[in-house]
């Protein structure tokens, strides 16, 4: 009976690679929608009859609108849950490209791409929903599948675009494809099977009791779940008595269900009390000891961006290297981060999941990768820095994600994910900025600065990591 009892119970987490599956496919149909798109604005803008400070203007509009909505969508998803949030965002979306097939000025444009800046956070609100189902040794092996899925579709999707854009109402034509792909990513969205992933919930919270019916199971020493993070782990998740359930009603003398905690408030409820719940856990994010954490990723950021903001421009005159063949380097190097994202589970695994450590020597690396290439003598060593720098900034992406759901817990795994994000909006912001500056200088200058400010975020780290913990394990964040 117990065997039976026990059997049943091991294979629950087998039937999760469905919905994982289906995640891994519309992060894929998502970045090769948007991709499709990217190309085009400009041009599109341009045709419009925007001069180049007016398109620059309303081309910064989305990334300042995302800057501000990042962190709040996800405290949302972290309310309403994942479901209903990620259904909104795919939905709200969908309009906005809609609308952009529809723009024939420049304020139907701007228009547009509102809800798109709003709403556009379905990719962040997939990884907390990953972090949701996997144990934390999972974590980096299942996010990074799902980002080189994703990669995939952002290589693919402007050669759709492009071939679209050479008939008569191309632009329009990939807009409403792109409305199209979203429409189908909530369709597919609905349909997942939600059930499962409430299971799987439930599973995380039931482990100690599959190790009280199975004593030869060693799911606790192999990293067992434990209220959605892993047990044996010093880490906690954010305390229920600093994010209050406003939804819950658990049985007396109950642990709350897996449920319970899935939905916390429901998407029926009055605005202000789910506005209430978001600013509480953006909040306690803000107010966190994660300073380091974030402005490590801000640095990172800014310095991959300036590695790739002049990047044709310096090879056109340093090696006078055609655009042409810069483009196929360029695809050569997005190829490897996307296959890169399958090296992250091996990797980890070879650093004995520790992430601090694995962190620290992809900062490093990418640091010494973005020097060989301001240094190049040739393009042949622009060629190796280039194969090398796709897998230690994926490498790093995922590390850093990773440690934030870490320190954070997987409670706000949904607003950690977006004040990550919203980080990253202002590396946009700032990085077009320096990088004008750097090139008054010389070509060099952006990647000469990248290098300055990779150089800055390794020795925060390795100043950082042994306070995190003496045996260079991260500590609790103090949420």
């Amino acid at each position: 009976m117990n065997h039976a009892k026990c059997n049943t119970l091991l294979q629950k987490p087998r039937r999760q690679s469905r919905i994982i599956k289906c995640i891994y496919v519309v992060g894929f149909m998502d970045l090769f929608g948007v991709s499709m798109i990217i190309p085009l604005l400009s041009h599109h803008v341009k045709h419009l009859g925007a001069s180049p400070t007016v398109a620059g203007i309303v081309g910064s509009t989305y990334g300042i609108l995302q800057l501000f909505s990042s962190t709040i969508v996800g405290g949302w998803s972290d309310v309403v849950g994942r479901r209903y949030s990620l259904l909104t965002c795919l939905l709200l979306s969908s309009l906005g490209y809609g609308l952009l097939g529809l723009s024939s000025s420049i304020t139907l444009f701007v228009i547009a791409r509102i809800p798109v800046g709003l709403f556009k956070h379905s990719l962040s609100i997939c990884r907390a929903l990953l972090s949701d189902l996997v144990s934390e040794t999972e974590r980096p092996l299942v996010m990074g599948h799902f980002n080189a899925a994703s990669s995939v579709g952002f290589i693919l999707g402007p050669v759709v675009g492009g071939y679209l854009a050479e008939h008569e109402g191309g632009f329009y034509t990939s807009s409403f494809t792109c409305a199209a792909i979203f429409l189908l990513n909530a369709g597919l969205v609905w349909m997942l099977p939600w059930s499962e992933a409430l299971v799987k919930r439930t599973d995380a919270n039931s482990n100690s009791h599959i190790c009280e019916i199975c004593p030869d199971h060693n799911a606790t020493k192999n990293g067992a779940y434990q209220n959605g993070s892993s047990q044996g782990n010093n880490h906690h998740s954010v305390p229920k008595e600093e994010l209050p359930e406003p939804g819950a009603s658990p049985t007396p003398g109950k642990p709350p269900s897996a449920l319970t905690r899935w939905r916390h408030v429901s998407l029926l409820q009055p605005a202000w009390r789910q506005l209430a719940s978001v600013v509480s856990r953006i909040r306690l994010v803000a107010t966190s000891d994660m300073w380091d954490l974030f402005l490590v990723r801000l640095l990172m950021a800014i310095g991959i961006m300036l590695y790739y903001s002049n990047f044709t421009l310096a090879m056109e005159e340093r090696f006078s290297i055609k655009p042409k063949v810069t483009g196929y380097l360029i695809s050569y190097s997005s190829t490897l981060g996307a296959l890169a994202g399958c090296l992250v589970g091996p990797v980890t695994a070879l650093y004995g999941k520790d992430m601090p450590a694995l962190l620290l020597h992809s900062t490093v690396l990418t640091c010494g990768l973005i020097f060989l290439y301001a240094a190049a003598p040739s393009v042949g060593q622009v060629v190796v820095s280039s194969t090398f720098f796709a897998i230690s900034t994926t490498i790093g992406r995922t590390c850093i994600t990773d440690l934030e759901l870490q320190r954070g817990g997987l409670q706000a795994s949904g607003t950690l994910i977006g004040a990550g994000q919203s980080v990253t909006a202002v590396g946009r912001i700032l990085a077009p900025l320096l990088s004008g500056l750097a090139q008054e200088v010389s070509p060099c200058g952006p990647p000469s600065l990248g290098v300055l400010l990779a150089l800055s975020a390794a020795i925060l780290l390795m100043f950082r990591i042994p306070k995190w913990s003496g045996r260079g394990k991260t500590k609790t964040a103090k949420l």
